[in-house]
């Protein structure tokens, strides 16, 4: 089939999904859930075959025109693109099924997986899209249906206030990436990416202050300080929305940006992004240890992952040696979109797995209220077991390879970053051995979890077993166990790889210290050790979490609010007072000795008609 043909399938069967489920299938959410995971079966489809039937290609076609701007839609599909498309597909796919039996029983899964479509569809755009303006639209389509998911449950306060505060934190940044695509149209002509890199290429002068604009973008969808604070709170969704949205796809959405626009980068501001990413993946790794909302922990985990690639992009390039002769790659870019590809395999796998949980505890989300999990729930334990291992960097399985491949890159660039991250990865052991151990091990501690049962094999099991699969497998690019075969050649090449026994013992160790810490310290799962044990620790990790929020409210309540009081005072005032109702009063005037003139006489009218003609004449013979 032509390769532009089965891309815009791939890209408008979502769509078609979408627009039949909000026509027709409103209270149908039966057959409506059928044909949007049928839509999602051929996304994964056709996205696996663009991606290993060789289709590499561009198409573009004018959308309109205005004076001497002219705006594109059109398709770039490269191994970046490939590799991207792949990752929606799948995990969307996977989380479609899930969904069936997960929102089997909820009254508005019709609403549900008629926004799943819209997200696939907004998704898949920005991954193809040739062109920043191109991207932008389908980046602010991603906005509207992340809102719509968010706000599943409606009629629930905290999730109506979550949903309003992922829009407006997400127009904050998105008003900046804006800001920088007009910056770049405006300093070469154009927002084409390949036109871009042939000009940058040829030699064009490169500023700080674009690539932070565009980053800006990146900042909201992938939640990065201080635009993290929607994340957490998203929480409020359908779990299968957190693994979709929040965990494998749409905030990936600003990694996958950063590396497209790679060549717009300066080594200043790349540095900012290498620390805005470092800071939030420590931040957000301390924030995680205090948790007891198993997706709250899943959450934090997200951000701290996203700060990981983050950082990547932002360490930059590196000399390698290559059959015996230095070339230098773009390290930041491999690194950056190969953790991004593991994490959407294993974090898409955890909080499934967590909403298996949650399933099959009647609806149970506190991990001191679980325990003895893992004999009631044996797929579930066992897969989830998987996430956990490649999170926290079990060597062999996927996270290792992604996350040493960061840390290689960090001791090479910069080894202040490199001490970070390798705390922060300390830190992601810790509090993910403790959530498991938590939930599936020692006796059930609330009659939820004595209750708790195993969902269908075929829509909630069989997915999280796929993932599984490839949460283990995922970290193999090269070699006989590659998983990948050469479709990605192009991404896998940039990888920077750090071989021999110490990248074992690095892992080992970071993975023992972590998970040994968790397991003497939460010996007893009755309650929270770090709150008795370690109180002013707990207490200060509370305070260190909630304080962006306590800021940003401080703000609003007395700037913002006091501000826009002033504004409505001056607008009474002058605007409504002066201009409009002083200039009402005037007409009114006016139309009073208008109104005085009509007296009902004849002779009166005649003498108005005189002194007219008399003025007229003046002004005509030049008197006036």
């Amino acid at each position: 089939m032509d390769s532009t043909r089965l891309a815009l399938i791939c890209l408008l069967t979502p769509l078609v999904s979408a627009t039949v489920i909000v026509l027709f299938l409103r209270r149908a959410g039966a057959l409506a859930s059928v044909i949007s995971t049928a839509a999602a079966v051929v996304t994964a489809i056709t996205a696996l075959m663009l991606a290993y039937g060789g289709h590499r290609f561009g198409a573009s076609a004018e959308w309109f025109s205005f004076g001497d701007f002219t705006l594109s839609l059109g398709i770039k599909f490269d191994d970046l693109a490939a590799l991207m498309l792949c990752i929606v597909g799948v995990v969307g796919f996977c989380v479609h099924l899930f969904s069936l039996g997960y929102m089997h029983d909820d009254d508005s899964k019709a609403r549900f997986f008629g926004g799943l479509s819209v997200f696939m569809f907004s998704m898949i755009g920005i991954v193809l899209a040739d062109n920043l303006f191109m991207m932008f639209i389908f980046w602010e389509l991603v906005g509207f249906s992340s809102y719509l998911l968010i706000n599943h449950y409606c009629l629930k306060q905290s999730a109506a206030d979550a949903s309003k505060k992922a829009f407006i934190v997400n127009r904050v940044g998105d008003f900046g990436f804006l800001i920088g695509i007009l910056m770049c149209y405006w300093t070469y002509g154009t927002v084409d990416l390949s036109a871009l890199k042939d000009v940058v290429g040829g030699g064009a002068m490169l500023s700080t202050a674009m690539p932070l604009l565009l980053f800006c973008g990146a900042m909201s969808k992938s939640a990065q300080m201080p635009l993290h604070v929607w994340l957490p709170d998203a929480m409020e969704g359908p779990t299968p929305v957190s693994a979709l949205i929040h965990a494998a796809t749409m905030v990936a959405a600003g990694i996958y940006m950063l590396c497209r626009i790679d060549v717009l980068m300066v080594a200043d501001a790349l540095n900012v992004i290498m620390w805005v990413g470092t800071v939030t993946a420590f931040y957000a790794a301390l924030c995680a240890v205090v948790q007891s909302d198993i997706k709250k922990v899943l959450a934090y985990s997200t951000l701290s992952q996203l700060g990981y690639m983050v950082a990547a992009f932002g360490l930059g390039s590196l000399m390698v040696e290559h059959d015996g002769e230095e070339m230098l790659i773009s390290a930041g870019v491999g690194a950056a979109m190969f953790h991004l590809t593991t994490h959407a395999f294993f974090k898409a796998l955890l909080f499934l797995g967590s909403g298996s949980v949650i399933h099959g505890c009647h609806h149970e989300q506190n991990i001191f209220k679980m325990g003895g999990l893992a004999g009631k729930m044996k797929v579930t334990f066992v897969t989830f077991t998987i996430g956990v291992l490649a999170i926290a960097g079990m060597p062999l399985f996927s996270g290792c390879y992604s996350k040493d491949a960061i840390l290689h890159l960090a001791q090479a660039n910069n080894p202040a970053v490199f001490g970070i991250l390798v705390f922060t990865a300390v830190l992601t052991s810790f509090y993910m051995v403790r959530m498991w151990k938590l939930t599936f091990l020692g006796a059930p501690r609330s009659d939820a979890a004595t209750n708790a049962h195993e969902g269908g094999f075929l829509t909630m099991q069989l997915p999280l077993i796929v993932l599984a699969v490839l949460a283990f497998a995922g970290g193999n690019t090269h070699g006989a166990l590659n998983v990948y075969g050469h479709a990605f050649n192009d991404v896998w090449s940039q990888i920077p790889h750090a071989e021999g026994l110490n990248v074992i013992l690095m892992s080992l160790g970071i993975l023992i210290v972590g998970a040994g810490l968790a397991l003497v310290f939460y010996k007893s799962s009755e309650s929270d050790a770090l709150a008795t044990k370690s109180h002013a620790v707990f207490t200060g990790l509370t305070a260190v979490k909630e304080f962006p929020d306590a800021l940003y409210n401080h703000y609003v309540a007395k700037v913002q609010d006091r501000f826009a009081m002033l504004l409505n005072f001056l607008e009474q005032i002058f605007l409504t007072g002066l201009v409009v109702r002083g200039l009402a009063g005037v007409v009114g005037l006016f139309g009073l000795g208008a109104r005085a003139l009509h007296v009902g006489s004849l002779h009166a009218y005649v003498y108005w008609f005189l002194l007219g003609a008399v003025m007229l004449w003046g002004f005509a013979g030049g008197l006036f």
